[in-house]
């Protein structure tokens, strides 16, 4: 459990000084919080398999996605209840890409989550 938050930490990191290098520090706090629960999610579902994160910058958007390889069916934000302590991390997702003008999504097979984020502020 230690290795996969320290997984997820340096994900975070390499995300924020990845974005402050190409000059878009004003949307690392968005990127770094997607990053995180899509992370999480990868590596609870695949058991702590590889993941792999891939940032890319195309059409005025910034592009995060995870994959985890573990073929399953398509993730959907949960209903959590107020008492609970997990379930909210693809309703986090969904929130900030509305607020980013962006989208998010898995992929046909489920081995993949992602986000897309507007580069514009308007």
């Amino acid at each position: 459990m230690r290795i996969d938050m320290l997984r997820v930490a340096e994900m975070r990191r390499l995300t924020r000084n990845h974005l402050v290098e190409e000059g878009l520090s004003c949307f690392a706090d968005d990127a770094v919080l997607v990053v995180s629960e899509l992370v999480t999610n990868a590596i609870q579902h695949s058991h702590g398999r590889e993941v792999t994160l891939t940032l890319s910058l195309c059409n005025g958007c910034l592009r995060i996605n995870v994959h985890d390889g573990v073929r399953s069916h398509r993730s959907t934000p949960g209903r959590p209840c107020n008492e609970d302590e997990h379930g909210r991390g693809l309703l986090l997702v969904q929130a900030i890409a509305g607020a980013r003008r962006g989208s998010w999504g898995v992929s046909d097979d489920g081995a993949s989550t992602w986000c897309e984020l507007a580069l514009a502020m308007s």
